[in-house]
């Protein structure tokens, strides 16, 4: 089935109308569908929104743009929840879905807490449809630096927010798990997926293609589920998305002294925004990360703007296009 196909089927039928209207094409850039009650359908992609009017023209005019009605949050819901929204308490905890496809619809709306802890949102006034999308070989640069001698080193990438560090962790993983003849062999990986983003799984499948020979650990917290993957499915590979919290590096404390080598990504500006920061700071001055890529947006989403070694020297620059200092 088609990505436009596929998506159609979780709206409502007045939004479902707008939207089938839209090129076949578009959907394949689109990053995120935003719905708010009472504001305009907006679509977004690479830098870029769209209003969308209601017979599914895109304008730039705001005042043209089709105001999203209640009823067309509760209609999108109710196709989400299959019509019984109670059954799906936990996901309305998390703050999100994942449907087929592996595109995840964000919740918001009144939280409904007990012990400072989230029960349920209700009343939920706006969902963000972030439409999940593969490259498959955007790993290929950062995989020339990260093995060496057929082996698989700690690796590190730092982005700023929607700079696509999600997509080359997938990419990643794909390629260590599959392998590639005459340069490395695939290797078990596990993927830590708290935000269901990675693996993109529905109903305990994963909807992306990330290898034959992952498994996937889905919704679960990250430091406690890096650990349980340890015990659980004897990985040669770790992969996580978003590291910060303090328990996560204990996790990855132990998850180097086991001897698993490890991909996580974390939110930062530049290099030097990352090592000033506690613990992780010092992970990367003691040369912790065999690699550390620093992903930038302004010309694509997944560009990478520059790789460096454990010894922190810059080894590639999408600047500059050369290598600097030959990978360790």
């Amino acid at each position: 089935m088609k990505k436009k196909e596929m998506l159609l089927q979780t709206f409502g039928s007045v939004l479902k109308a707008i939207l089938s209207n839209l090129e076949t094409d578009f959907f394949e850039t689109i990053e995120e569908i935003r719905i708010r009650a009472e504001k305009p359908l907006l679509l977004c992609t690479h830098q870029k929104e769209y209003f969308i009017k209601e017979n599914g023209c895109i304008t730039k005019d705001i005042q043209k743009a089709y105001l999203i009605k209640k009823e067309d949050i509760q209609q999108t819901l109710e196709l989400l929840s299959r019509y019984s929204l109670y059954a799906f308490c936990e996901e309305l905890r998390n703050g999100f879905f994942t449907i087929e496809g592996g595109h995840r619809i964000g919740i918001v709306g009144k939280a409904v807490v007990q012990k400072d802890t989230i029960q349920t949102i209700r009343d939920i006034s706006a969902l963000n449809i972030r439409i999940s999308h593969e490259i498959k070989g955007c790993a290929d640069i950062v995989l020339k630096y990260a093995i060496q001698k057929g082996k698989f080193y700690h690796t590190l990438i730092i982005s700023p927010p929607g700079c696509g560090k999600t997509t080359l962790l997938r990419d990643l993983v794909r390629q260590l798990s599959n392998g590639k003849e005459g340069c490395f062999l695939g290797q078990t990986v596990a993927v830590a997926d708290e935000r269901g983003e990675i693996a993109g799984c529905y109903r305990g499948v994963a909807q992306n293609d990330i290898g034959i020979r992952t498994d996937v650990l889905d919704c679960c917290p990250k430091a406690e589920g890096m650990l349980m993957l340890v015990r659980s499915m004897s990985p040669r590979i770790i992969a996580v998305d978003e590291i910060g919290k303090s328990e996560d590096f204990v996790a990855i404390e132990s998850i180097v002294n086991a001897g698993i080598q490890l991909i996580c990504t974390v939110h930062g500006n530049d290099l030097e925004d990352v090592k000033k920061r506690d613990i992780l700071g010092d992970m990367i001055k003691n040369g912790v990360f065999h690699t550390i890529v620093v992903l930038s947006a302004k010309e694509r989403t997944g560009q990478i703007q520059t790789i460096y070694n454990k010894k922190l020297e810059r080894i590639y620059s999408d600047f500059e296009k050369k290598k600097e200092v030959a990978p360790i």
